[in-house]
């Protein structure tokens, strides 16, 4: 294929910046700059030799769970037979947990005293998982003052500021789903945070050091059942926070365009849209008739008020794994509308907590799953070279604290998680001509990383800082890889756009995104020809996988009652959630539907009805959309669902009732058996040289007879 002239000026350039760059940076590392403390932390910036990371590789041993003892003695808290101090104070439920390699997997191995061996896949490539936990940069300052928030015995959060705070405003949902981690609408009772509450949850999460610029996420039950939603949100935008999200199912919005015009208002910046798959069927196991069609409503109604849409996909394998390559490519199509794709292999919580191990094999599925099936259904990402953990972004984010310098009142996003906990790949797309190309297919990634890595150890000033990293750039990019109309210049505006170097960027020139900014600032930053699409991929632990080195920096927190706890530790691990909500819980359903009558929930297949036809805001695949609800395990004849589990269970309890009573009556009648309540116990006397003749004259009903029938024949 021809390139246009610029191409190879392109490529001129980025050979004149390798040797600018080995020059500049011979020079660069003489007597480098001590780490300065910035306002927003009492420690100083970290050197990248100076950042710890917990033990990687395999085989290697973590401390762990146990599945059956931890719902056990949740219970006794929950009962009031034990205190919750003894979460803070004692290893209750722990083990000693094994990451090995067998059969070509990598595995969690554990053993419980009480209740025996659990094992579970982590992974099923190997060479994918070296290249996260190989890739993994350290981790982030470690939290001070933070002594009143963190107090959570082995499941304290020990590192970083986390990039998300979750608050659930409401334990109330608008749907009945299955999967549920917080088992929604379920619990016998409300939990929902009153206004005091919520302000004070915001106020007390900037008191912690590092303070990031962290995004604040309102979630649920549906937050926008809360009375206070929109409140909230305009009151985290106010006191600082720059990325305000409500992780929702859609409904309201797509019931009301007002509502979402409301929202953006307030300060709303991303609806983290709860969103299975294209099409209805490929919703359908959320027993919601018109679903998908509540889904594009949303996105209409909130993209059009200037709200940016995250599609959030839990992925169950056997139930919706098979959409991994419709949602991929629905983002491609619609690079103007969609950023960002959040995956979320399941995790087996809340409703789920008691599958059966049958089920559990059948459903699993792994960040590494999702790397081979975007490659595999979609034709892009190579899982060992394009994708990293998120946690690599914390390397840029330090070269951005360094060039905003000591005088920032907060330091950068900082997506410092466990490699093991959340991965990502990068493309760049086109809005105009579609086109997508990996990140990493133009960029040298690796090398880039180490060489911002050496930016930031030699801490000179931004000046110095912005012509290493521009250099950096231009040394490692490849223009005949890159999109066809992506140049240089682009390169550098994504970045400076990030990390804030020029004047440009210090005086909002690609749009704000300040508490102050406008719709203007909005339209101005969609007007860049170039979506940074990042694929996502977070996989949240459970009782099955569980490691508290993962737990100690957790990047995605709950701000809550009780001080901020890990975002597993709260759904997952000892379930402080149940715990929380049930010490302060707003009152019984039985009070509650007197006080305030029964709120809305959708399910059994039924509709939303305000939402009547699909939207033409986005483009579909027809053959998507029309793609037949997956199979496979119904065809192995596995359970799907929590409740389906039940049901057969249920089921499966009656047959065998049945069965005994058939059994019972197939004696009385047939055999003659008496039934007195007496269990013979070991075998009849040594004298007996022949069968063991029953009475005859046992009294059997006409309405037995008749039942049994030729049962005997």
């Amino acid at each position: 294929m021809a390139h246009k002239p610029i191409k190879y000026v392109e490529k001129a350039v980025a050979i004149t910046a390798n040797v600018a760059w080995n020059i500049y940076d011979k020079l660069n590392q003489i007597s480098p700059n001590p780490s300065f403390t910035p306002k927003w932390s009492d420690k100083p910036l970290l050197k990248s030799w100076e950042k710890v990371k917990p033990t990687l590789g395999w085989p290697r041993e973590t401390d762990s769970l146990c599945p059956k003892c931890i719902p056990e003695i949740r219970q006794q808290i929950l009962d009031g037979k034990l205190p919750v101090e003894i979460l803070r104070n004692s290893k209750v439920g722990e083990i000693k947990a094994q990451i090995v390699e067998k059969d070509g997997k990598i595995m969690m191995v554990k053993e419980c005293a009480i209740h025996g061996k659990f094992e579970d896949v982590m992974s099923i490539d190997p060479a994918f998982f070296r290249h996260l936990e190989e890739s993994f940069p350290g981790r982030d300052i470690r939290a001070h003052n933070d002594e009143k928030l963190h107090d959570h015995g082995s499941s304290t959060i020990t590192h970083g500021r986390g990039s998300v705070l979750t608050i659930d405003l409401t334990n109330r949902c608008n749907m009945m789903c299955d999967p549920c981690f917080m088992d929604a609408n379920q619990v016998g009772f409300v939990h929902e945070l009153s206004w005091s509450d919520i302000k004070t949850l915001l106020d007390n999460a900037i008191s912690i050091k590092p303070r990031r610029q962290m995004s604040v996420q309102f979630s649920g039950g549906e937050p926008t059942m809360s009375p206070f939603f929109l409140d909230a949100v305009r009151y985290a935008r106010k006191v600082g926070y720059q990325s305000v999200q409500a992780a929702t199912n859609g409904i309201e919005f797509a019931k009301s365009k007002e509502f979402a015009r409301q929202a953006a208002e307030a300060g709303l910046r991303y609806a983290y849209l709860q969103f299975d798959g294209i099409g209805n069927e490929a919703n359908s196991h959320r027993a919601v008739g018109n679903l998908f069609d509540v889904k594009l409503q949303a996105i209409e109604n909130l993209h059009s008020a200037g709200v940016d849409i995250v599609p959030v996909i839990t992925i169950i394998n056997g139930v919706n794994n098979e959409q991994v390559g419709s949602v991929v490519k629905f983002a491609l199509d619609n690079p103007k509308k969609i950023p960002f794709l959040s995956f979320q292999p399941v995790s087996f919580t809340g409703r789920d907590e008691a599958i059966t191990d049958e089920r559990r094999k059948a459903q699993r599925y792994t960040l590494s799953h999702l790397a081979h099936d975007v490659k595999n259904l979609v034709g892009i990402g190579e899982p060992a070279r394009d994708w990293y953990p998120i946690s690599t972004m914390g390397t840029f984010s330090d070269f951005a604290d360094l060039v905003h310098g000591p005088q920032a009142e907060w330091g950068q996003i900082n997506c410092g998680c466990h490699p093991n906990c959340g991965i990502g790949m990068v493309v760049m797309c086109d809005k105009e001509t579609k086109e997508a190309v990996p990140l990493t297919a133009f960029l040298n990634t690796d090398q880039l990383i180490k060489d911002v890595a050496r930016l930031n150890d030699a801490a000179r000033s931004p000046k110095m800082s912005a012509i290493g990293i521009s250099l950096a750039l231009l040394r490692n990019y490849n223009p005949f890889m890159a999109p066809k109309h992506f140049r240089l210049s682009d390169l550098t505006a994504k970045f400076d756009k990030f990390a804030g170097m020029s004047k440009k960027a210090q005086k909002g020139g690609y749009g704000k995104v300040t508490a102050d900014r406008t719709k203007a600032d909005i339209d101005q930053r969609r007007k860049d020809r170039w979506n940074f699409l990042f694929i996502a991929g977070m996989w949240f632990q459970d009782l099955f996988n569980y490691d508290f080195r993962r737990t100690e920096q957790c990047i995605i927190p709950y701000a809550t009652q009780e001080g901020e706890i890990s975002f597993c530790a709260y759904n997952t691990g000892v379930g402080w959630r149940n715990i929380v909500e049930k010490m302060h819980m707003t009152a019984t359903l039985t009070k509650w539907y007197d006080e305030h009558g029964r709120h809305e929930i959708v399910a059994g297949g039924k509709n939303v009805k305000s939402v009547t036809e699909r939207s033409n805001y986005v483009v579909l695949r027809e053959e998507d959309v029309n793609k037949k609800r997956q199979t496979n395990l119904d065809e192995a004849g596995i359970a799907k669902t929590a409740r389906e589990e039940k049901i057969r269970a249920r089921d499966e309890k009656m047959k065998q009732q049945e069965n005994e009573r058939m059994a019972k009556l197939y004696r009385e009648v047939v055999l003659k058996e008496q039934d007195n309540g007496l269990v013979q116990i070991g075998i009849a006397p040594a004298a007996s040289s022949g069968p063991i003749e029953m009475p005859s004259s046992t009294p059997v009903s006409k309405d037995a007879e008749k039942e049994v029938g030729s049962f005997g024949d």
